[in-house]
């Protein structure tokens, strides 16, 4: 049976005396009753193919997530010319050793009712891994290539009153990606039944050409089928009441268009990201045929030479990261619930902006954005038609390339968190005059979809493209790294701003911490971790510090996007070559979502509204008694003062001297001894305003769990994060605890998945046990439909447990 999420009946327009009637549009998620198997099957898309043997599977589903890891999986030999190698070697870890590879097929019964004549069935499908043949009834009705991008089918001719038999067929090849892909119906499945006097699918066009104080000019577009239909646009505020109401005056070919006063608006802004509704009515005589509802922003961008960019007017910096589209151990299938989690993590961070990377972002991860005022850099391609990998995008480029970046603008151009596009990502193509042709074709097709956002490209061949006229013709010339050229580039390019499209790549181990502490690029070490003490990079990269000068001192650089926000499955280096390494160690915060110390330098600059105070490493060192362990702090304050058991070694003030100076307190001489080491942040007339410490914990005693949220939705999806830890006798977090743990839910929810951030586990992420990694691991509780409190018990040998209600209630 289909499940309604949208159905919208009957809707009251304020003021006008326009009869109402039931509006013809049902969208309805097709989620739950899906058969799954992976596989090469011939018959699989007719209608008598018996499929009972299949899984049975929810969407979004990601069938490659459930393991197991295998060094043999997709091993790479080939030199990834973006980090500089000249001679190829083996790669393992490269797409996260997790079983992407194949075909997988999805069926599922759709219960269609007697339509109308003129209605239409389209099937919108936000995203497949990859290469989806879509069949109705045994016969193809549609497909795409993308596996990243938004398409719809109209089924309206191939359907039938009753059951339908739909089937999916999905095909993975090996050496297809530069990251784990993920595999599968990963994103979510639409069924639309609408009139045929309707709002063409994603026909909708809201921009604020004009924004000021006073009043906003509101320019909405509207792609309509049908003849002799009537359209009403209402503005709604944020609570839901009505602002403003117009009657396009006439509907030139099939598109109207319509100017709206909006006075006094709210300006959507990271700091206040505020929302109006338009709803878009269609109506044949006085019959109501359709509406369609639009959620926007008003808000003005603008980039400008010898000033940047601005936002409402005022200048601004991008403090943003850039994101992989996996969600950890959930793999690549969207959750709202997975997706509001780390971008609460960000904002606490401080963080205003996410780059897609390197391909087009969910629908629900912009919605999000949207509301909880994230600014967006919205990327499309990381291949154009030179190859990275063997069957990378380039083998779609010539044909597909236009008809993706139409989708890609047309399904999200409403999204007032959008503010420029990204036409790729460190193409091979930025030698030479058919790149440049390249770089135009694919900014003048945006352009075309829509004239008020910029384009840019992240660029790590910088000198190529000041030789080229690459950088030149772009909107907004994005460099990736390549620090020493910023200078270079600014002077070669004529835009008068640089965007810092990919910066840092600083790698590190949450709570893993390498001696002696010195800076230095690729670093490796014989258990495969990098060094938390956030001094370690890669040959092509460079340290936080470093951009923050350049971000801080030249006002021509109008922002940065940290590689990356989170750690993600695949591309583990420095270890590419070191098996068992399967995801990045570039994260802020770990592929658990945990955040690193390098998450509170960054919150230490860019959080304004909550001061930051940090200590490491942890004060754990049996048999280092005696030797220099040096100890960072990174705070939003100016100096500090460090004790270690009660005695002063000193007072610490950022100072010039340095890029690492500027923005971290450092004091390389302490020696180790167990105990509490405390520091006293002082304000600017040295008075003590904020301290923190960390102790020498004890063995493992006791589990303790918190959770981010104990009251969630029982619809079978909304999840509970519960960080899970190890304290001794006294309370104390034991930092190194690597204990083996067993989890177990009952109630009114089920155990999900487990992740512990390191970067060289094997253990699945679906089974309810995992070692502990630097002391702590999350367990996704996920509630069911029947809502009621659900618990979680955590064990271990020797230990303590630990136990924890989470509230599943009820969907209202």
């Amino acid at each position: 049976m289909l499940r309604s999420r949208k159905t919208f009946l009957t809707l009251l327009i304020a003021g006008c005396t326009y009869l109402n009637a039931v509006a013809q549009r049902t969208e309805v998620l097709l989620d739950e009753g899906w058969k799954f198997s992976k596989g090469n099957f011939t018959n699989a898309a007719q209608t008598g193919f018996n499929d009972a043997r299949w899984e049975n599977v929810s969407v979004p589903h990601d069938w490659a997530i459930s393991g197991p890891f295998d060094k043999e999986i997709d091993k790479q030999v080939t030199a990834i010319t973006q980090n500089g190698e000249t001679r190829p070697s083996e790669k393992t870890g490269r797409t996260g050793a997790l079983p992407y590879i194949g075909e997988g097929w999805y069926r599922k019964k759709l219960n269609i009712p007697v339509l109308k004549p003129g209605q239409k069935v389209l099937l919108q499908i936000d995203g497949a891994m990859s290469e989806p043949r879509v069949y109705l009834n045994g016969k193809l009705v549609g497909q795409w290539n993308y596996g990243y991008n938004y398409f719809y089918i109209d089924l309206s001719h191939e359907v039938k009153p009753g059951q339908n038999q739909l089937a999916i067929q999905l095909r993975n090849m090996a050496k297809s990606s530069r990251w784990y892909p993920g595999a599968g119906l990963y994103r979510n499945v639409h069924l639309i039944i609408k009139e045929e006097n309707s709002i063409d699918q994603w026909g909708i066009t809201v921009t604020t050409p004009v924004v000021n104080k006073e009043f906003a000019k509101l320019n909405i577009k509207t792609k309509i089928s049908g003849e002799n239909v009537r359209l009403v646009t209402q503005i709604l505020d944020g609570s839901g009441k009505q602002v403003a109401i117009d009657t396009a005056k006439t509907i030139f070919g099939n598109e109207a268009d319509q100017n709206i006063k909006l006075s006094h608006p709210n300006l959507w802004s990271p700091e206040s990201p505020y929302l109006y509704t338009s709803v878009s009515s269609v109506y044949e005589g006085n019959v109501l045929r359709d509406v369609v509802k639009t959620r926007f922003g008003v808000r003005s961008i603008s980039y400008l030479a010898g000033k940047g960019f601005s936002l409402n007017g005022e200048v601004r910096k991008f403090k943003g990261v850039c994101l992989h589209h996996d969600l950890g151990p959930l793999g690549a299938a969207i959750n709202i619930a997975a997706l509001k989690r780390q971008l609460t993590i960000l904002k606490e961070m401080g963080c205003d902006a996410i780059r897609s990377s390197h391909n087009m972002p969910s629908p629900e991860q912009l919605q999000l954005c949207d509301e909880m005022g994230f600014m967006f850099l919205a990327e499309s391609f990381d291949e154009w038609a030179k190859a990275k990998v063997e069957n990378g995008y380039h083998l779609y480029f010539n044909t597909d390339a236009e008809k993706d970046i139409v989708n890609l603008v047309r399904a999200t151009k409403n999204h007032p968190c959008i503010v420029m596009w990204s036409s790729g990502n460190e193409v091979p193509d930025q030698f030479g005059a058919e790149g440049v042709k390249r770089a135009k074709w694919l900014q003048e097709i945006f352009h075309r979809e829509d004239p008020t956002r910029p384009v840019t490209v992240g660029m790590d061949q910088v000198k190529a493209t000041m030789q080229s006229g690459f950088g030149a013709l772009l909107d907004v010339p994005g460099l990736n790294y390549r620090l020493h050229l910023y200078g270079d580039a600014f002077k070669a390019f004529p835009q008068g701003f640089i965007l810092g499209s990919e910066t840092a790549s600083t790698v590190s181990s949450r709570g893993i911490y390498k001696f002696p502490v010195v800076k230095g690029f690729d670093k490796q070490y014989s258990d495969f971790q990098s060094s938390s003490y956030d001094l370690e990079y890669c040959s092509w990269s460079n340290l936080p510090d470093d951009d923050f000068v350049m971000q801080d001192d030249k006002p021509w650089v109008i922002g940065e996007f940290v590689w990356t926000g989170f750690d993600y499955l695949g591309e583990p280096t420095p270890y590419d070559t070191s098996w068992p390494s399967r995801s990045s160690y570039f994260g802020i915060s770990d592929l658990a979502g945990l955040p690193k110390d390098r998450y509170y330098l960054y919150r230490s600059r860019w959080n304004k509204d909550k001061p930051t105070l940090h200590i490491l490493p942890h004060w754990n060192w049996e048999g280092r008694e005696g030797q220099t362990t040096p100890v960072f702090v990174y705070t939003s304050y100016g100096s500090a003062e460090l004790f270690l058991n009660g005695k002063s070694l000193g007072i610490r003030k950022k100072d010039q001297s340095s890029a690492q100076n500027r923005y971290r307190l450092m004091w390389m001489d302490v020696k180790y001894e167990p105990g509490t080491l405390k520091v006293v942040a002082l304000d600017s007339n040295g008075k003590p305003v904020a301290e923190e410490q960390v102790l020498t914990a004890g063995k493992p005693d006791q589990i303790v769990l918190t959770a981010d949220r104990k009251e969630i939705t029982a619809d079978g999806k909304d999840l509970s994060y519960v960080t899970v830890s190890v304290v001794d006798k006294n309370g104390n977090v034991c930092p190194t605890a690597n204990n083996q743990l067993n989890f177990e839910v009952k109630g009114a929810g089920k155990f999900k998945a487990v992740c512990n951030g390191d970067a060289t586990s094997l253990e699945s992420f679906v089974k309810p046990t995992m070692k502990l990694f630097s002391g702590k691991l999350v367990v996704l509780l996920q509630a069911d439909k029947k809502g009621g409190p659900a618990q979680l018990k955590v064990t271990g040998k020797s230990l303590k447990g630990g136990s924890l209600e989470v509230l599943c209630k009820p969907e209202n």
